[in-house]
């Protein structure tokens, strides 16, 4: 009996959330932010219906929380709500509940305490997954107008997060096909699509480059054994540092009694599968199926109730629940104390006011422009409250960066380029901060060129080795106005080849971007590669000291 008999009342469970929020508002008051929240904290400061990589509720959801306190903890105190309704949304969902094994449960789950206070789309996601599978269990016991409606808005909050949910809602089609015959789940569908066509639209005036991004640039060129063994290993830290594969043992082999709870383990496999099978496409993150965290949950303690032959296992999940508090308390503690300076894990998360101060004190004063990461600008901005851009060569990722014309605030005017030493660009000057050290390079006047696309014609060609091959080029100008230029070093088109991890030089053409953008249509000759093989071409703008920059699609030229 003891202390797990007063943990059976109701009234603890209150208590149990109440700590669960305290927890999570003090992590989120004393963390640095990591890389990506100061990325989606530059997002809030440009709200649009979408965005390169996400949705644009993350967005949202810190701009509120931002507007309240100018800190990390404004930024991520959204998600901190999120999280904590998250387990009262699947507690809800759990019929004939045994609160402590609900505590059990949650306490092995380190990534919903650590990572729910994180300012990053999986947190909307995974709430909105829960309120998503409430509602369908309420549409299933009532087809009513207002569990219709509520239906389409939860659907529609979960693709406003992250496109990922869309395969919660196809698994739970597939898990009960009457659906397709009844009226009101169609007006759903109707609903939600009408909700989401802003996004939709974002998407088309911007040529969809979410689903470029996911679809064709995130493809490895080859397979590698590695992206599926690491897909596996993560799902079972991701559901549980030490019992990962308890949880999703319980969540595949629980019985089912309901359409509703066939919908839940459809979409735990289901999804699974999926991402399990698209490692042969690339590396698929270990997150990409954190919402799936309410059916696992619901699915687990069902099991455990249900079957006998799981009985035992409550005897070692207290053990298990332990070592894992005392995991997630040591994490706690490194990500508000760098107390082990010499290993680097996650040192994002460290150091970021005195790296960003001693940037801030080398520009004296000038916006600064980092190269090929969309972090450091981010963090940057964060910690110092200074503008700062970053410009992408060629064959690195694009970025929401490349959206937004921060450059027109540049053009002309004097810059600090900063940029790490494994980059060969020419510098003036170069530094050490807490983050190692760094070299800058002093430009005046600054031009780049991120917005101008070029979109070839073709996107797959064969040809022979050393030929010439003329290439028509559409120029898109992304700044909707007159395009100033460095007369004394103007910008000139031109393309460069990669093969599989090598870069090939850039070559320079004689049109010089004035001209290019007057012309709107180009026609561009490029000498093919001497060797046969499969090349990845590039066409590209070449400004000051930079790299040629990120300017078109990839054509893929095999050359015979």
């Amino acid at each position: 009996m003891g202390i797990t008999h007063f943990f059976k009342k109701d009234q603890y469970k209150n208590l149990f959330f109440l700590v669960w929020l305290l927890l999570g508002l003090l992590q989120a008051g004393f963390t640095e932010l990591m890389d990506d929240e100061a990325y989606y904290w530059v997002y809030s400061r440009h709200l649009d219906w979408g965005y390169f990589d996400h949705p644009p509720m993350v967005a949202l959801l810190i701009k509120i929380g931002y507007a309240l306190f100018h800190n990390e903890f404004g930024v991520r105190l959204c998600m901190v709500i999120l999280n904590v309704l998250t387990l009262i949304i699947t507690d809800k969902l759990i019929p004939r509940r045994d609160n402590r094994l609900f505590y059990l449960l949650l306490c092995v789950m380190a990534a919903m305490q650590l990572g729910g206070m994180l300012a990053v789309p999986d947190v909307p996601l995974v709430f909105f997954a829960a309120f998503y599978f409430l509602v369908y269990r309420n549409f299933l016991e009532q087809q009513s107008w207002k569990n219709t409606l509520l239906l389409a808005l939860s659907m529609a909050l979960m693709f406003y997060s992250k496109y990922h949910g869309i395969l919660l809602v196809g698994f739970t089609v597939i898990s009960n096909l009457n659906l397709l015959r009844v009226f009101k789940f169609y007006v759903a569908c109707i609903i939600t699509s009408i909700l989401f066509l802003p996004h939709l639209y974002w998407q088309y005036a911007h040529d969809f480059p979410s689903l470029q991004y996911h679809l064709v640039e995130r493809n490895a060129s080859t397979y590698n054994i590695s992206f599926t063994v690491e897909y596996i290993l993560g799902q079972l830290l991701l559901f549980g540092p030490v019992a990962g594969w308890l949880i999703l043992y319980y969540g595949f082999v629980c019985p089912i009694q309901s359409a509703f709870e066939r919908a839940l383990k459809f979409s735990l496999i289901g999804v699974l599968t999926f991402f399990l099978i698209s490692t042969f496409k690339g590396r698929v993150e270990a997150n990409w199926t954190v919402m799936l965290f309410t059916p696992a949950m619901v699915l687990a303690h069902q099991a455990v109730r249900r079957k006998r032959s799981l009985k035992w296992s409550l005897r070692i999940l207290p053990y298990l629940a332990v070592f894992t508090l005392i995991l997630v308390a040591i994490t706690r503690v490194y990500m508000v104390w760098d107390f082990m300076p010499g290993v680097k894990v996650r040192p994002e998360i460290h150091h970021n006011k005195p790296w960003a101060a001693e940037i801030k004190r080398q520009a004296a004063g000038r916006p600064v422009v980092f190269i090929n990461s969309y972090q450091w600008p981010s963090k940057y901005m964060f910690y110092s409250g200074e503008l700062a851009y970053v410009v992408n060569n060629r064959y690195t990722r694009r970025n929401q960066y490349n959206y937004w014309d921060t450059e027109k605030q540049l053009w002309g005017k004097p810059v600090l380029i900063t940029f790490t030493p494994d980059n060969t660009l020419p510098y003036t000057d170069s530094f050490n901060t807490v983050k190692g050290p760094w070299n800058a390079y002093d430009q005046d006047p600054y031009y780049s060129y991120s917005l101008i696309t070029l979109v070839p014609a073709m996107k797959y060609v064969k040809v022979k080795r050393g030929e010439r091959m003329p290439f028509i080029l559409q120029l898109k100008n992304g700044y909707n106005e007159p395009v100033p230029v460095d007369k004394a070093h103007e910008a000139v088109i031109g393309y460069g080849f990669a093969q599989k991890e090598k870069v090939l030089g850039g070559v320079k053409s004689d049109l010089v971007l004035s001209r290019a953008i007057d012309r709107r249509i180009i026609r561009m000759e490029v000498i093919v590669p001497d060797k046969p093989g499969t090349y990845q071409l590039k066409f590209c703008v070449f400004a000051g000291i930079l790299f040629p920059t990120h300017n078109s699609q990839t054509v893929t030229v095999v050359v015979e």
